[in-house]
C-alpha cells in the first residue's frame, strides 16, 4: 500500500518546499535546490550498500538528473521494456500481430512464470502475444516474456532497435531462462525440449553453495543485458513522446505499465496514493530495480525515473526502501523546482 502524502514528505521535500515559497530555488541544474538534491539522493544512496544508479527526466522541459549515468546495470527484468518496444515495433512494420496466437509446450515453462505454470494444470494452452505481453509487464511472467523475446526477433534484434534509437547503453542478450541460469551456476542447459521446471530443480540442487556464490559474483560483472540509467531513462522518454511506435502501440505500452502489480514499495512506494506510475520491475540477486512515468500533480508534467542498484549486500526490502526514498526525493524536487 502507498502511504499517504502527509507521512512521507522527506527532509528533501521541506527544505525545497521552504526554498520554493521562498522564491530560493533556480529553474536549471547546479543552483542550491539542485545541490540539496544531489546530496540527498547521495545520502540516501548510502543504505543500498552497494552501487546506486539514477536517471530522473522531466519531459515536458527535458531537465534532468543522474547518478553513475553511464555506468552499466544489470536489467533484470526492466530488460522487459527494451523487449515490449521491439515487439510493438515489429507489430507497427505489419511483421506480426497481437492477436497471433501461441501454443505454449511443456517445455516453454520457465523459472519465476507461476501463473503459466498453473494454466498447465490443463493440456492445450494457447495464448495470443496480447496476452503474453500482459503477463510479461503486469506480472513479469518470465515463461511468456521469453515467448515474446522470441517473437521480437531475439536479443540481438532488440538491441540492434536500441541502438538504432541511440540507445547503446542498452543490451538484451539472453532469454530469461539463460539469464536465470547463469546468475545461478547452471552451466549445461539440457536440449530444449527435454527442458521442464522439475529439470532445473535438479541442476539446482546439484549446486554447492561455493559454485551458486561464483556464479553470482561472475553475474554482477557480466555486461550482458544491462543498461545505462541514462539510456533507459531515454527509452521512457521515447515510449512517452510515441518516437518509433503508433501512437496506438506506446499508449498500449504505457496504459500496460500503469497496471503493473509488482513493485509497490519500490518507485510508487513513498508517493502520494492518487499518483499515476506506469512502471516496470527487477530482481535478482544483488540487483534491485525500477522504471517507469509518473505523472506530476498540478499539470507539472511527467517524470521518466530509471532507479537501479546492483552489487547490494542488504536484504531486497531494504533496497526497495531506498528506491522509494529516492523517487519521492525526485518528485519532490521535480514538483515544486526542477519542471520550471
Amino acid at each position: 500500500m502507498r502511504i499517504s502524502a502527509g507521512k512521507s514528505i522527506s527532509t528533501l521535500s521541506m527544505i525545497l518546499t521552504g526554498l520554493f515559497l521562498a522564491g530560493a530555488v533556480p529553474a536549471q541544474s547546479g543552483g542550491l535546490g539542485f545541490d540539496v538534491l544531489n546530496s540527498e539522493i547521495s545520502r540516501l544512496s548510502q543504505a543500498a550498500r552497494g552501487t546506486v544508479g539514477v536517471g530522473a527526466l522531466h519531459l515536458e522541459s527535458g531537465r534532468a538528473f543522474y547518478q553513475n549515468a553511464d555506468d552499466a546495470f544489470p536489467m533484470a527484468s526492466t530488460y522487459k521494456v527494451p523487449i515490449a518496444y521491439q515487439l510493438l515495433h515489429r507489430v507497427d512494420a505489419g511483421e506480426i500481430s497481437l492477436s497471433e496466437m501461441v501454443k505454449l509446450d511443456s517445455w516453454d515453462l520457465h523459472p519465476g512464470s507461476g501463473t503459466l505454470t498453473r494454466l498447465f494444470d490443463d493440456p492445450g494452452v494457447v495464448l495470443s502475444l496480447h496476452n503474453l505481453l500482459e503477463l510479461m509487464l503486469l506480472i513479469s511472467d518470465n515463461s511468456a516474456t521469453d515467448l515474446v523475446l522470441e517473437a521480437a526477433g531475439g536479443g540481438s534484434a532488440v538491441t540492434a532497435r536500441m541502438k538504432a534509437l541511440g540507445l547503446g547503453g542498452i543490451r538484451v542478450d539472453r532469454p530469461t531462462l539463460k539469464l536465470i541460469a547463469d546468475w545461478i551456476g547452471i552451466e549445461k542447459m539440457p536440449p530444449e525440449q527435454e527442458w521442464s521446471p522439475e529439470t532445473f530443480r535438479k541442476l539446482v540442487s546439484d549446486l554447492s553453495e561455493e559454485e551458486r556464490n561464483k556464479a553470482a559474483s561472475r553475474f554482477e560483472q557480466d555486461e550482458r543485458d544491462t543498461s545505462t540509467p541514462r539510456d533507459m531513462t531515454g527509452l521512457l522518454a521515447k515510449i512517452w513522446k510515441k518516437e518509433g511506435l503508433s501512437d496506438k502501440s506506446a499508449a498500449l505500452l504505457l496504459d500496460i505499465m500503469e497496471r503493473c502489480e509488482t513493485g509497490e514499495n519500490r518507485i510508487p512506494g513513498m508517493l502520494p496514493g492518487d499518483t499515476k506510475v506506469a512502471h516496470k520491475t527487477g530482481t535478482i540477486g544483488g540487483t534491485t530495480n525500477d522504471v517507469g512515468i509518473v505523472t506530476l500533480p498540478h499539470g507539472r508534467g511527467h517524470l521518466a525515473l530509471s532507479l537501479f542498484v546492483k552489487e547490494s549486500e542488504v536484504p531486497v526490502s531494504e533496497r526497495e526502501k531506498v528506491i522509494a526514498q529516492i523517487a519521492r526525493a525526485l518528485y519532490d524536487y521535480f514538483l515544486f523546482a526542477g519542471a520550471d
